[in-house]
């Protein structure tokens, strides 16, 4: 592994933004834009310069930054080629399988649809580190506002099928009220429980509740859990095929 650093830190009312910097290069990305005041000021406070800016979709509150940094720094814009007609001004288009550098540290692309049609995570195997964006949260994910639910039931599967210690780095914080919801299909399960327990103890601190990891999550967030029996049979949906049940989770949760 590198000498990678991750600043995570709060933006907005709910986002989080997160600068990665690469000792070896001195090179330093953001993670979207949500808040570019607050992205350079802490950029300046680690006394690091923003060289890339990756963005995972669209939405304003991830890519509405991107000028203004862009002309603070000079920073190349690397973003989805699947929603280049949405975000200006893209030096490096990406799409599923490329790559992308951060002086030594390689992140894979990753096209996963499901919150919007263009959405991407960037994948850094040799971190054993996701930024994901709003594909995945912290016993949740993401409203699909573009996408069906076929298409994120299979981007959340290939996350599920990441190595369990996978580092994984949402934009939100929306875990609590995720835990509260989560509880109303999967009652019983002792992980999410004490999950759940766990998040209102960090809240309570003031404390974020990102990251996470793929193994808490498998074990615990109920949109990653469609195959389980019991929260199947809750549902009423014991026969269903795991994209209905994922479904109707998701429905669940948009009316919650």
């Amino acid at each position: 592994m590198s000498e990678l650093s991750i600043r995570q830190f709060p933006c907005l009312s709910d986002n989080y933004g997160f600068l990665v910097h690469d000792a070896a290069s001195g090179e330093t990305a953001t993670i979207d834009t949500p808040d570019p005041d607050r992205i350079l000021a802490e950029a300046k406070a680690a006394g690091w310069t923003i060289t890339q800016i990756w963005n995972t979709h669209h939405h304003f509150d991830h890519a509405g930054g991107n000028t203004a940094i862009k002309a603070a720094t000079g920073a190349r814009i690397v973003a989805p080629a699947y929603e280049s007609d949405r975000i200006p001004d893209i030096d490096q288009p990406v799409s599923e399988g490329d790559s992308v550098r951060l002086g030594g540290v390689e992140a894979k692309v990753a096209f996963m649809p499901g919150h919007t049609s263009g959405h991407i995570v960037y994948l850094l195997p040799g971190e054993h580190v996701a930024f994901v964006g709003d594909t995945l949260f912290a016993l949740g994910c993401g409203r699909l506002f573009e996408g069906t639910p076929e298409q994120m039931w299979h981007s959340l599967s290939r996350l599920a099928a990441l190595p369990d210690d996978t580092v994984v780095y949402c934009a939100h914080e929306y875990t609590q009220a995720n835990a509260r919801f989560a509880l109303t299909v999967d009652p019983d399960n002792a992980e999410l429980q004490a999950y759940a327990a766990g998040v209102d103890a960090k809240r309570s601190r003031g404390e974020a509740t990102v990251p996470t990891t793929i193994g808490a999550e498998k074990a615990a967030n109920p949109f990653l859990r469609a195959a389980d029996p019991a929260i199947r049979a809750r549902l009423g949906l014991a026969d269903a095929g795991d994209v209905a049940v994922f479904a109707e989770i998701r429905r669940r949760k948009d009316s919650f």
